[in-house]
């Protein structure tokens, strides 16, 4: 091997490796892939940001703006309303759910819709008398099957379809090239869902109508005077016990003591750490006298605070209770409620944590907060629902339903289905079909233009920007080539068919473990090294790699949905596979007729 295919293979096999350590961002690791690469003279220097103005990287942009005017103008709210069955039975109303997810995942930003409708999903699981997780499952699932229809589905579908001019053919795919395949495959996967959705471990989290989603933390007062003061933690523990609640740590002057002894005695100024279903909380605080710890400090601020500021709203106003799951990548990500002065700076207080199942030692207000995190809030309506749009949180129980304005709903549908038709029939490139689209919702004043950068996931445009330079240099350098030939040795007797089996089941397995625009950014030149060693045709393996990297339904870090629902859902990093095994096999059998009729080698 030379120098370029070694370096290459070594910077991609470490990059990998830190996408499945999950220790830094997924853009983190792209910028330092693109960097060593760079250093080792595969990309050069004037040509290591050029992603940044890829056709693909504007695409995905200007999509994930579209949705946000999409959403903001009501009209998926009335879809959910008209589409959701009310009478059905479970399996019906499941296909329906997932079915809704799956044709909105495949003109939106397919976190955006699981978003919208997963608090919509949480009445029916309680109507159905279903734990959440098994109406959680299949949506998350459909929306990950609707993605891989069209070329804005999801971002693996504009990448390979980047890739496409490296292999001697035209230049990109069209807007409906990904339909023939991945419509088959998306019907076949819903079929296979509402038939076997009871795969879906039952894991009970509380009462759904709630959406709890099992045991919060959270910290009371022991106040002066109060029951609690001068009893011991077995008493304490004695007298929660019909609250179903229980006390996992003590801090006293500052200092936790992480697993106190039972005979220990409880002083009055003392913090006990309490877990318990958010509605047992007011039982086991009224039965002991405790205070939350944030109302405590709610009450020490009054002097201090500004009686006209976030503060005296949340003093004054109606105040209420709302359950929220962290997105994947949302700008909270790596706060605390402290850094943020979640209390001076919105009037909110965080009540409780729970973080999937497992419990937390860290203090409730400088706990570092991550991604699919459950919070318990308080605050008024409005800072409420304003916090949880600008941080990235998705409420987790049915929200009143947002009247569509006609009008608005109207232009922002109008808009979408013209850059869909431009782009569908090839009148002008998706990229900017796209871009005007964006264009003419701000001059149209669908969308103030300051907003517009908010409605943007940076982190996902970095990433694809990073990495397709490290993939191009792959191919550049021949190391794709020596890939491919490494992995035709186990598939010699099964010709171009089964090597074609084989780039769907690596790529699945590779989606699995890492982010799915990095697999398919990897698979891409090994894809068409494979088709040149074969002497065939680029276009069924470049679909086969899109297909897999859609694919992720083995673990909660393969797709950001898959995340998305780990918290609310109750499960375990282990429960996926049940439904996601068969559902990948389902996959393969479906996928690989489809791609050797409708594109064939």
């Amino acid at each position: 091997m030379t120098f370029g295919q070694t370096s290459i293979l070594v910077i991609l096999a470490a990059t990998m490796a830190l996408f499945l350590w999950g220790r830094w961002r997924h853009d983190v690791v792209a910028v330092a892939a693109l960097l060593a690469a760079v250093a080792a003279g595969l990309v050069a220097p004037d040509a290591a940001f050029t992603g940044l103005g890829h056709p693909a990287v504007v695409t995905v942009a200007c999509v994930l703006v579209l949705s946000a005017v999409l959403q903001s103008s009501g009209a998926v709210d009335w879809l959910v309303s008209v589409a959701v069955p009310r009478r059905t039975g479970p399996s019906l109303t499941i296909a329906a759910l997932a079915g809704l997810c799956a044709l909105l995942s495949a003109f939106m930003n397919n976190v955006g819709a699981l978003a919208l409708l997963m608090p919509a999903a949480m009445p029916v699981a309680t109507r159905l008398k279903l734990p959440p997780g098994r109406v959680l499952m299949p949506l998350a699932f459909g929306s990950i099957l609707g993605g891989m229809t069209t070329l804005i589905g999801t971002p693996p579908n504009l990448i390979v379809s980047s890739f496409r001019g490296q292999a001697g053919g035209p230049d990109h795919f069209a807007m409906f090239d990904f339909t023939p395949v991945g419509l088959a495959v998306a019907l076949a996967g819903l079929l296979f869902i509402t038939l076997a959705w009871r795969l879906v471990p039952a894991r009970k989290v509380g009462d759904a109508e709630g959406f709890a989603a099992g045991a919060y933390i959270t910290e009371a007062r022991v106040p002066e005077g109060a029951k609690a003061a001068g009893m011991t933690l077995r008493a304490i523990e004695a007298a929660l016990e019909d609250s179903d609640a229980q006390v996992i740590g003590l801090l006293r002057d500052e200092r936790r003591i992480a697993a106190p002894h039972l005979s220990r005695e409880v002083k009055a100024g003392d913090i006990l750490v309490i877990e318990a279903e958010p509605e047992a909380l007011a039982g086991a605080l009224a039965e002991l006298g405790l205070k939350l710890e944030e109302d405590v400090r709610d009450a020490g601020a009054e002097a201090t605070e500004d009686r006209e500021g976030p503060m005296a709203a949340l003093q004054s106003g109606e105040v209420v209770l709302g359950e929220y799951v962290v997105r994947p990548r949302a700008e909270i990500s790596g706060l605390s409620a402290s850094g943020i002065r979640l209390r001076h700076q919105y009037g909110i207080n965080l009540l409780a944590l729970s973080r999937r199942g497992v419990r937390t030692t860290g203090r409730l207000n400088t706990m570092a907060l991550r991604e699919g995190d459950m919070l318990l809030l308080q605050g008024t309506p409005e800072p409420l629902a304003d916090f949880a749009h600008r941080f990235g949180l998705v409420p987790l129980a049915a929200r009143a339903l947002r009247l569509p304005d006609a009008r608005r709903a109207a232009i922002a549908g109008g808009v979408m289905l013209a850059a869909i038709a431009g782009a569908g029939f090839g009148l002008v490139p998706a990229a900017i079909a796209f871009a005007g689209a964006v264009l003419a919702v701000v001059l149209l004043g669908q969308m103030p233009a300051r907003r517009i950068y908010d409605a943007v996931d940076w982190s996902v445009v970095v990433l694809l920007a990073a990495l397709i330079p490290v993939a191009e240099a792959m191919a550049s350098t021949g190391a794709a080539d020596l890939v491919a030939q490494a992995l035709l040795a186990p598939v010699a007797g099964f010709g171009a068919t089964g090597a074609l089996v084989l780039v769907l089941v690596v790529t699945m397995t590779l989606s699995d473990f890492m982010n799915n625009a990095g697999t398919s950014a990897v698979m891409c030149p090994v894809a068409i090294g494979l088709a040149g060693q074969l002497g065939v045709a680029a276009d069924p393996f470049l679909m086969a790699v899109a297909i897999g990297a859609s694919c992720a339904f083995l673990t909660p870090i393969g797709h950001q949905n898959n995340t998305l629902i780990l918290g609310p859902g109750g499960f375990r990093f282990g429960d996926y596979w049940r439904l996601g095994l068969p559902l990948e096999a389902v996959v393969v059998a479906v996928a690989v007729p489809a791609l050797l009729v409708f594109w064939p080698l």
